[in-house]
């Protein structure tokens, strides 16, 4: 994986930490999820999922604030609407966006289906959005800002061309149709060159 993986790793670890000690469900998805499991490109951010509460946002605050630019305003509007915030490392200067989690179903069975993977040989695993939700999330990505990301599409198609033996076929089938992205999932998959199982 041609990223930053050493910056990713001191930028995170602190953040998932606090995450685990506050009991806090989590996952790591957008671009690092699908250079583990598709094609590796440099990323200046981390998108991680997070069913964060307003009771935690104090002591997630409070382990955080010495490290990292960090808005706690900011946490509690997103929290409130179900939207994201971020924070800056004093350190890597890397921004990690945290999406809170939705309530509709796939993203509460996105967070449940998840891979325990490392980002470098032989490092601390860390919960992973797993391939299939990460295709479903940058075909969502992808539709919503009209079709025209190359890196989104590219990132798909890189997943599906490394993972194609092993995805879950009819786990993607059952939420591209729901969300209504099969057609988009289709026309990935001839640009791919593979056939669904």
């Amino acid at each position: 994986m041609s990223m930053n993986i050493t910056d990713i790793v001191r930028t995170v670890t602190p953040i998932i930490d606090a995450l685990e000690r506050l009991n806090v469900p989590y996952h790591i998805g957008g671009s690092v999820a699908s250079s583990v499991f598709g094609q590796a490109r440099p990323t200046q951010d981390v998108d991680i999922v997070a069913d964060l509460h307003p009771s935690q946002v104090r002591p997630f605050v409070a382990l955080l604030e010495n490290d990292y630019y960090i808005v706690e305003a900011s946490i509690r509007d997103a929290i409130s609407r179900r939207s994201s915030f971020n924070l800056i490392s004093n350190e890597t200067f890397m921004k990690v966006d945290i999406f809170v989690l939705k309530t509709r179903a796939f993203d509460q069975d996105a967070l449940h289906h998840v891979i325990q993977q490392p980002l470098q040989q032989g490092g601390r695993a860390f919960p992973m959005a797993s391939p299939e939700n990460t295709i479903v999330n940058k075909l969502e990505w992808y539709q919503m800002g009209g079709g025209v990301s190359s890196r989104q599409w590219n990132d798909i198609l890189g997943i599906l061309r490394t993972q194609a033996s092993v995805l879950d076929w009819a786990y993607l089938d059952q939420w591209t149709a729901t969300l209504g992205l099969r057609d988009l999932l289709e026309r990935a998959l001839v640009e791919a060159g593979i056939k669904q199982p």
